[in-house]
């Protein structure tokens, strides 16, 4: 049961001495109840109470990392049944499955589109996540052999170990190194045995249940053994009992705080239809109830992308914008007679007004004020536009010794703003551009022709 914060606070040293960041230490214990900091910013609390004060604040589903390094991947991590109660934490996984029954051409191809199908929108890199890499036959070597292939191929995937041998798994993990992958597989015939290989590889163990009964005693079995890190599969194959046990499972993390159960949940699109098609529709049934991993036969764009956009917009906070960050940003090449425009940092707005420069062909200085994800017309209203935010934002940014001009093209909804930002910037003109970004390619286009 989660801890209140006046039960932290009896728990805390009381110093009020401010190391963690927050000057008191009831403000800090209220932080950790409401998961915005963590127990061990605090320098002086004891182990003990980090381990006891953590173990009650986690969440009801497990966080879980894979991979090591820049690369990693993480699942769990769940608060809440639906998104409107809170927010949803770790976005879905998208895995591709390998074989050691496949040849090399069908594996090269597997291996390619997933290092090939990446997008980018709003900011964000829109790709898949993890390799899925299974012992068909059962042979320790052809396994080890597949797995380093797909390591030096793909060197960001994330992976999974599939198979029905602890040993084989054992041997395939030793290849990994620091790249922590899945050891999927676990049943109840041989949980002791992937218990000890998951302790002594540091590594997650995945759950191989037949049904929701016989994956609760797995855990409980794994748990007991003291491996925490698991990813649970209840072993359902059809789109409606993968549905309906993604919801079971949640229900029981959540509402009931249901430990053999407060484990994301990995499913099995690829073992559920041939059907390329049907398989994405099944994907994407899942990723909207609670799958913290999902496994496709194969990636194409058309399937692919749309998954993809599907996450996004499910595991977007609707409690905060998207922003991009405060910089300079040179479009089309630039140089130091360039114009110079500004506008804020919500990432919609900046997407379009590049787009649009970069559609013009003239080279261009976007600046981008942090205005907190708010709008050119909210962050005005605000007072996170103004004219002196404006100005100091200018001469910090380093514009100043990359043109040789002196003119700043604001958005026409701050034309308000002229006079006081000439007040502030004396040395600049300032030119009211458009109001829409549309207009943009036409009016750089006449600046350049009267420059």
């Amino acid at each position: 049961m989660a801890l209140t914060g006046i039960q932290i606070l009896k728990m805390l040293p009381k110093k009020n001495c401010g190391e963690c960041g927050i000057p008191t230490c009831l403000a800090f214990a209220m932080k950790v109840a409401a998961g915005q900091t963590e127990i061990a910013e605090c320098p002086y609390v004891s182990d003990e109470v980090k381990e006891q004060i953590g173990e009650a604040s986690a969440p009801p589903i497990r966080t879980v990392k894979l991979g090591g390094g820049d690369h990693i991947f993480t699942t769990g991590g769940e608060t809440c049944q639906f998104r409107h109660e809170k927010r949803f934490e770790n976005p879905t996984g998208i895995a591709v499955l390998v074989t050691t029954e496949m040849d090399n051409a069908a594996v090269d191809g597997r291996l390619e589109r997933f290092k090939s199908l990446r997008y980018e929108r709003v900011g964000v890199m829109l790709k898949a996540d993890l390799v899925a890499i299974k012992d068909a036959k059962g042979d320790a070597a052809s396994f080890s052999a597949l797995v380093k292939r797909v390591l030096a191929e793909a060197e960001d995937a994330k992976l999974i170990l599939i198979s029905d041998s602890p040993d084989n798994l054992a041997a395939a993990a030793k290849e990994c190194g620091e790249r922590k992958p899945l050891l999927f597989g676990a049943t109840l015939a041989n949980a002791d045995a992937m218990a000890k290989i998951g302790q002594e590889c540091g590594c997650p163990v995945g759950v191989k249940g037949q049904n929701v009964d016989d994956t609760v005693a797995i855990s409980e079995k794994l748990l007991a053994a003291g491996l925490k890190d698991l990813v649970i599969d209840t072993g359902a194959r059809t789109v409606r009992a993968a549905f309906e046990d993604n919801v079971l499972a949640r229900r029981a993390a959540v509402k009931s705080k249901f430990k053999p159960l407060g484990f994301a949940t990995i499913t099995f699109p690829c073992e559920i239809t041939d059907d390329p098609m049907l398989e994405a529709m099944v994907a994407s049934v899942l990723i909207a109830k609670y799958t913290g991993i999902v496994v496709l036969s194969d990636l194409q764009g058309d399937t692919l992308f749309p998954l993809l956009l599907e996450r996004l917009n499910i595991f977007t906070d609707p409690q905060r914008p998207m922003v991009v960050q405060e910089d300079v940003y040179p479009v089309n090449g630039p140089g130091d007679s360039s114009p110079v425009l500004i506008t804020c940092n919500f990432s919609l707005t900046y997407f379009i007004v590049s787009g649009e420069i970069e559609g013009s062909k003239v080279p261009s200085w976007l600046l981008i004020k942090d205005t907190e994800g708010l709008s050119v017309l909210t962050a005005w209203a605000a007072g996170k536009f103004g004219a002196d935010m404006i100005a100091q934002f200018i001469k910090k940014s380093g514009i100043l010794e990359k043109v040789k001009h002196r003119e700043l093209i604001i958005p026409g909804y701050l034309a308000s703003l002229k006079g006081e930002l000439e007040e502030e910037l004396p040395e600049w003109k300032i030119v009211i551009g458009p109001r829409e970004a549309g207009h943009l390619p036409a009016f750089l286009k006449e600046w350049k022709a009267a420059a």
